[in-house]
């Protein structure tokens, strides 16, 4: 029996147009023999709707378009849809909502599968919307000479394997449950977001599953970036002794198919497997590698999806902004991509030839404004308010809006998405300037450490095997040039030492003793952990960033901004 897996990438809202990706893609499985196919988690809707949810119209459009779907799909393929199911319980108890995947064949929606275990850290929130399954079931798919029993389960269903884990986070084991009800094959449709190493972590507890269980398994995972989330696809299946038989494409849209051998009662890979999208690609080199493909993907998407189709930067000569040009011009074509050149007398001749330079490299067109009569102008206005005072952060800060004001006037004229180029370093201790160099519609970088800033800059050059990133941007110190002869390590730790402390304290949630116990300077630490509570108004106020990282700035971080810093 043939399984069709497709790997979609669906706009979040758009039900019409996931309805007809699905369809398109259906037609495809049929063409290619397939009995059942896969999608992934609310690909009707797309993931994550978020507060789209609690609109009765919204859910009304979702209930008629399955139906719709339902008439359409061919009816002799089999087709698990993710979607919603209002809950008939609702009014005695619980939440309006499941989110399943419903059963399609022979032009009817046969069943529907809900979703067990809802996850509610980081950035999901699911029992803000939905209630969870009671029970993990199964269908049965019969073709001319046997069946087979196919049981469902969604996302987090298969992350509560206490065995892997060490622990128990759930009270129950969808996957165990399926076990023990003997079914031939599991199936699994998820929407789960990326972050560096997740795609090893991922397959090494669902080939632990499958081998404990000795139940092989599919997992049809969302492709595509939505929001500040990126879905980085690599769907799979693994046979029952935990050996991959399958493994799409990352960071793209793709179609597989894996085929059941009843007489070995096993997975096994199909002859045949088609791509909807080209790519050498597929499966990144190293960690750098993967974040710019995740990048690219997510400025990619977040563009066309908001509606955009052009973009502005500001270019410094710096590094973060040279990467943020580089991933816009791959993302989404050096003619679509602006970046604009304010020097003020503070900025070296070096920082405008390197940004050009950049600009030759990576073919986008630029513009120079620079802002010297804009800093007299304010220093003029201003001058009656601050005479006697001297030269310090309000006016370096000054020169920060002018740029932020002038690009988010080309923004507004030209209707071009601004992009920002603040890096994770710089937002976690708030070395940047609200409504200034955090003006925009997308931080690009906002949860790259500069640490790895640089690395991704000198993998790209080494990739290409030439120089995109001008060689002078990436060993001049980094530099803000708001002041004559000033670096950034005037202000910060060299960003070795910072990223460390900032990796212990974001990521793993170490305590202050705890990191200078890992040999770092209590001085230090204490100084970068009050920049980092202190930045918390800032970060509230920044544009969404996109998330590559276990613990990004983002809809999964929830600190308050009044709040005492001591027991840190």
């Amino acid at each position: 029996m043939k399984i069709a897996i497709a790997q979609l990438n669906p706009t979040v809202g758009d039900i019409t147009g996931n309805a007809q990706r699905i369809l398109d893609v259906a037609e495809q499985a049929t063409e290619a023999g397939c009995q059942l196919l896969l999608t992934t988690e609310l690909a009707l809707l797309g993931y994550p709707p978020r507060d789209l949810l609690i609109r009765p119209s919204f859910i009304e459009a979702a209930i008629a378009q399955l139906h719709i779907l339902a008439e359409k799909l061919p009816p002799e393929l089999a087709v698990l849809v993710g979607t919603v199911q209002p809950n008939p319980e609702f009014k005695k108890q619980g939440k309006p909502l499941f989110n399943s995947a419903a059963l399609i064949h022979n032009r009817e929606i046969q069943k529907f599968f809900q979703k067990r275990l809802l996850p509610t850290y980081d950035v999901f929130d699911e029992d803000r919307y939905f209630q969870a399954g009671k029970q993990s079931e199964y269908f049965t798919l019969s073709n001319s000479t046997t069946s087979l029993k196919i049981g469902v389960t969604i996302c987090e269903d298969l992350w509560n394997d206490e065995e892997f884990w060490g622990r128990q986070n759930y009270a129950c084991n969808p996957m165990k449950a399926l076990a023990e009800q003997n079914v031939d094959l599991v199936v699994n449709l998820s929407a789960s977001p990326y972050q560096t190493r997740k795609q090893k972590l991922r397959q090494a507890m669902l080939g632990h599953s499958a081998e404990r269980y000795q139940t092989p398994i599919i997992y049809a995972n969302q492709v595509g970036g939505n929001d500040d989330l990126i879905f980085d696809g690599f769907s799979f299946a693994f046979n029952k002794n935990g050996e991959l038989v399958q493994c799409l494409a990352g960071f793209q849209t793709d179609f597989a198919i894996v085929e059941f051998d009843f007489e070995k009662q096993d997975l096994m890979a199909a002859t045949t497997v088609k791509s909807l999208e080209k790519s050498s690609n597929d499966h990144p080199g190293s960690e750098d590698e993967e974040i710019w493909l995740a990048l690219v993907l997510g400025v990619r998407d977040y563009v066309r999806k908001c509606g955009f189709s052009k973009v502005v930067l500001g270019l410094s000569g710096g590094i973060d902004s040279a990467l943020v040009a580089a991933i816009a011009a791959e993302a989404v074509g050096e003619e679509n991509v602006l970046g604009v050149l304010m020097p003020s007398p503070y900025s070296s001749d070096h920082s405008v030839n390197d940004a050009l330079k950049l600009a030759e490299n990576i073919g986008i067109k630029t513009e120079l404004l620079p802002i010297s009569e804009g800093m007299k102008a304010f220093d003029n206005t201003l001058e009656p308010l601050f005479t006697g005072t001297e030269f310090g952060i309000a006016e370096e800060n000054i020169q920060s809006r002018i740029r932020g004001t002038l690009l988010m006037a080309i923004s507004n004229k030209f209707g071009h998405l601004l992009l920002s180029t603040g890096n994770k370093s710089e937002m976690a201790v708030g070395y940047c300037t609200l409504y200034g160099d955090m003006n925009g519609g997308l931080a690009v970088i906002a949860d790259v450490p500069k640490t790895r800033v640089y690395s991704i800059c000198r993998w790209l050059n080494q990739h290409h095997q030439q120089e995109i990133i001008p060689n002078n941007i990436l060993t001049k110190p980094a530099s803000a040039e708001l002041k004559p002869g000033q670096v950034d390590q005037d202000s910060l730790p060299p960003y070795e030492i910072l990223d460390d402390i900032l990796y212990r304290l974001v990521e793993k949630h170490e305590s202050v003793q705890q990191i200078i116990e890992a040999g770092h300077d209590s001085e230090i630490v204490q100084k970068v952990v009050k920049l980092v509570m202190r930045a918390e108004f800032k970060r509230r106020q920044a544009p969404p960033g996109l998330k590559i990282s276990d613990r990004a700035f983002g809809t999964g971080w929830r600190m308050p901004i009044a709040k005492a810093t001591s027991g840190i």
